[in-house]
Formats: structure tokens, sequence, C-alpha cells
């Protein structure tokens, strides 16, 4: 064996549940496996270690009821119709372009819908549990489910155990190319370790590396300018460089999903906790730096809205927004677990005070307050459920719930910031974890997974993200050994 070269059945790029599902799957198979992890150990897993890993299920065995119908809705913008009509026959039979094409197909989302349980249940033959407990969202449009230890605990399984059955994780080893044969055919991973240049010769690749929201030169190249403000939700997310994506598309791989966008997230941008979410604007209301309105903050449930909310606050003045509240979110049951900021409220005896700690104008947050509570109803407020307590006809921007008066001191305020969690835009895959090249073939030997995937349109399918790293990282796996 050459210096610098080793060999293996399948090399796998990334380290989160996608790599880990895809490097479980495989050696389930007999494969001989090598996962390159650019993080050290203490680090190792991308986004799945820092999350909570929420899962759009029923149960283990069910996906919730608005699973496939969520995914169709935001499957692209301005379709040709034409085009979607042919996606009624079956797979074989659809145009090349189609199966090229960037929306969200039905094939892969029904495959992802049908594969969720079994995954599930065979996550759970490796000493995962799940189960429903509260999470983050006090008020809430679906069904989700948690691994129980979140996102960690499922890194931390899946790695002891390929590590202690043969199998072999690099860490601080970053994919930088793929390897090509004289016909152009996929025959491994050229990456740079600690000790340097290292390829991996193997028949079959997965990349499993993530987005590209640790890239700042790639969200300024596809999401524009205004990337400037964002920054990752969590530490995981500063390894997720989206170099697997480029060098898939160097290789003549069909892009997916959508390349200028990315789930968004609000975040308090004092904390450095790992996604430092501020989820509680539904109940008060958000002004930008110059202490005016500019959002319905609560046109239904949270987990619904607040991401097109964290966008419209990456459009304000600085990428920045403050929810202001009063001594009346204490009406609200356990308000306090839908802030994961580890950085208290700024707080102040007076709304003149409050604008002073936020260096925003006084004058003006008063008459926004003031002109707020003359648009505020008498009504019952229910804070568990969208309640239709809603500001009168005429003053906008409305909103819809949740709306009662701030004039009860002390006051708060959360700064809050666009965070970002994962970018949408990736690889074009099959329903077997194959990457696609433009014409809509399987590129030999090329395998896409989790965030690699292009899969989300404009509208994140929430708790989807883990889910499908699990899903199509088992798929992959498999079928890279068949």
């Amino acid at each position: 064996m050459k210096h610098g070269e080793v060999h293996s059945d399948i090399v796998i790029v990334g380290c989160g549940i996608s790599g880990l599902s895809a490097a479980v799957s495989a050696m389930e198979a007999g494969a001989s496996v090598t996962v390159l992890e650019r993080a050290p150990k203490e680090d190792r897993g991308g986004n799945t270690r820092w999350t909570e890993a929420n899962l759009r299920m029923k149960n283990v065995q069910e996906v919730a009821d608005d699973f496939e119908s969520h995914f169709a809705e935001n499957a692209g913008h301005h379709l040709d119709p034409e085009l979607i009509k042919i996606t009624g026959k079956a797979y074989d039979d659809w145009d090349s372009i189609i199966k090229a094409h960037p929306f969200t197909d039905p094939e892969l989302i029904s495959t992802f819908a049908e594969e969720a349980g079994p995954t599930l249940e065979w996550l759970r033959s490796y000493g995962i549990r799940f189960d429903s407990m509260p999470g983050y969202f006090i008020t809430t449009s679906t069904s989700r489910i948690v691994p129980l230890g979140g996102g960690l605990a499922v890194v931390e399984t899946l790695a002891d155990w390929v590590e202690k059955n043969g199998g072999s994780i690099r860490y601080e080893t970053t994919a930088t190319s793929l390897c090509l044969d004289d016909d152009g055919i996929v025959c491994g991973v050229r990456a740079r370790g600690p000790e340097g240049t290292l390829i991996i010769r193997a028949p079959k690749v997965i990349l499993a590396s993530g987005g590209f929201q640790g890239n700042y030169e790639m969200q300024a190249r596809y999401i524009g300018p205004r990337s400037r403000y964002i920054r990752p939700v969590a530490r995981g997310g500063y390894y997720d460089r989206g170099e697997g994506i480029e060098m898939a598309l160097r290789a003549g791989a069909a892009g997916g999903g959508d390349f200028t966008s990315f789930h968004a997230e609000p975040i308090d941008p004092r904390s450095g906790a790992p996604e430092p979410i501020v989820l509680v604007f539904n109940y008060g209301i958000l002004v930008n730096q110059q202490a005016k309105r500019f959002v319905d903050e609560a046109p239904a449930s949270v987990d619904a809205t607040y991401e097109a909310i964290a966008r419209e606050i990456l459009n304000q003045p600085q990428g920045i927004a403050y929810v202001i509240l009063d001594n009346k979110i204490n009406d609200v049951p356990n308000w306090q677990r839908s802030v994961r900021s580890d950085q208290p409220p700024i707080t102040a005896s007076s709304l003149t005070e409050l604008a002073e700690k936020l260096d925003v104008d006084p004058v003006e947050l008063s008459t926004t307050v003031e002109n707020y509570n003359k648009a505020c109803n008498e009504g019952e407020f229910d804070p568990l459920f969208p309640d239709n307590l809603q500001t009168a006809p005429g003053y906008l921007p409305t909103k819809k719930n949740w709306a009662r008066r701030i004039d009860c001191a002390p006051f708060m305020a959360y700064p809050i910031i666009c965070g970002n969690c994962f970018t949408f835009g990736g690889l074009k895959v099959n329903s077997r974890s194959e990457v696609l090249d433009g014409d809509g073939r399987p590129i030999q030997g090329l395998y896409g997974v989790g965030e690699v995937i292009g899969m989300y349109q404009g509208t994140y399918t929430g708790a989807t993200s883990v889910l499908r790293g699990g899903v199509f990282g088992r798929i992959a796996g498999r079928n890279a050994v068949s």
C-alpha cells in the first residue's frame, strides 16, 4: 500500500446521522467502511450532535398526518404544470429533464415517508429510544417525537458501534475532491488530514458532509449580500462548508433544492449556546432598529410560522429585530422553555428605559407600542392555541392571534437575528440515494444523503432533517453494498 493511500469498500464523507446510518447499514451487509470527519472526535456529528432532533412522526411507526402534503405544497416555485403532469407516470418513464429537475419530486418523498418508520425501528435495535416529550414549542401544528438524549445520543451510539465493529472514522480529515478513473468513474476520495494528503480508494462514495452554512463565500454566492447577517445556529454548522456538494457538481451532478435559501431560525445573537432560539415573539411585538413593527408576529402556531418570520427579520436593517414583552408573558405556562438562549432578557421599568438599553429611539418605540395597544381588542387570551385575538381592522401590520396590550411593567426584550440551521441547495438524488447527473442518470458509485440532498424549496417541512439523514443514510449504505 502506498503511503497516504488506503483502500475501503465504501468511503463516507461526514459523521452526522446520515453518514453514520450509511456506515452502520453498509457494515451490516459486510462492507468495509471508512468515514471522514472534519471535526475532532469531541465535536463529531455535524449538526446532528447539537440538535434535539425533532422528528415529524406520530409515533415510531407512523409519519405525521401532514408529512407528504407539506412537502407537496412546498415543492418549488411556479412549476411548469406540463412537467409536473409527467410525475404521474412510473418513475422509469419520466423524462430526463424531470429526473434532474431541482424540485422536490414525489418519488423521493413517498420513499421518505415509507421508510421513516422502518428506519426508526432499525435505530431502536441499536439502543436509541424515542418518545413524545415537551419541546421548545408552546403551540404546535403537527406531531413530533424525539430520540431520548437528542442528536448527541444518536451520534455517540452509532459512532461507537462503527468503531467497535471494525469501521474506521478518520477525524480532522476533510475530503477535497472525488477520485475518478480514466473512464470518469468515481473510485474514491482525496482528502487532507493531520498527516497531509490522503487518498481513500473505494468503488463507492457516500457524501454526507452537510450543507454550506459554514461557508461564507458560498452563502454570498448563492444567498446574496444579506447572508452577511446570518450565522449557523449551532457549532456543528461551522464544520459544514459545502465541499461534498461542490465536488459532486464538478463531477457533473445535477443540483437540487433551493440554493438561494436555507432553514431559518430566530436566534439570540448574544448567545453562543447550541440553537439559542427565541420563540416568544407571538406573545409580544417585533420591532426593528427604527423601533417599528414590520410583520404579523402570530399568523398561526409558532412552529408553522417562525421560519417565515425569521426571514422577515433578516430583511430588516442590520438583519436584527427585538421582541418587546411585558410582565403578562408570565400568563403563558412555562414560556421560558421556548427561549433557548443562555442570555437573560433585557429588562426595564419603562419603555423609555428599555429603548435606551436597546439603543433604539425611545419616542418611536413608545409611539409604536401606543398605536399597537390602541389596536388591541378585548377578548379571551389562550396561550396554548391560536385564539383569534387580533388587532383592529385597518391597523398594519395586523396581528392575527395573541394580540394583547403591552402595558404592564416590567418590560423586557430579546434581540433576534436569523440563524442558518442548514442550506437548502444540494444534489439531486433518486429514491436509492444515488446522485444524478444533469440528464437524470445515476452517477456510478456516488451517493448523497442528509443535508447534501437538495430537497427543500422555500419553506422547510419542520422536523424532517434529522429524519432525512437517518432514512437516506440507511438506504445509501444498503444500496452501496448491493
